[in-house]
């Protein structure tokens, strides 16, 4: 009952509203891990002058549904590891080598975005097992 009542809720939003929080979060998620504006932009699928724009409230451009799913899966990945490591591996975790089964050695960043969205995706899936214990 509660997921129908969530769903609705969601859906009930305009996009654009939808659009403005997912924005605003991924823009205080990119703070919280000192992402430059360049791999702010790569998360996201945008390019560098988008991003500028993007972040800033007001934002009239509209979003694809991969870059909405891009930002959705990486707040997911953002509250998992808050959840998983305490606060300074949280923020550096995604810049830190790793050798992980997702990442063969490279920070986690680079990793998603050259993988984009199946990576981060696989990633967030990752993070979210380690914390699961699964």
């Amino acid at each position: 009952m509660e997921d129908t009542v969530m769903e609705s809720a969601v859906e009930d939003r305009p996009a654009t509203s939808v659009q403005s929080v997912a924005l605003k979060a991924f823009g205080r998620i990119a703070d919280a891990w000192s992402l430059t504006g360049r791999e702010a932009a790569a998360l996201a699928d945008m390019s560098d002058s988008t991003w500028k724009r993007a972040k800033k409230p007001g934002f009239s451009g509209e979003l694809t549904r991969d870059q909405m799913l891009r930002l959705s899966a990486l707040v997911g990945l953002y509250k998992s590891l808050e959840l998983y490591f305490n606060a300074p591996i949280a923020e550096q975790w995604i810049k830190l080598a790793n050798r992980g089964p997702e990442f063969d050695g490279q920070r986690p960043i680079d990793a998603m975005i050259h993988g984009g969205l199946p990576k981060i995706l696989r990633v967030r899936t990752y993070v979210d097992a380690l914390r699961g214990g699964a």
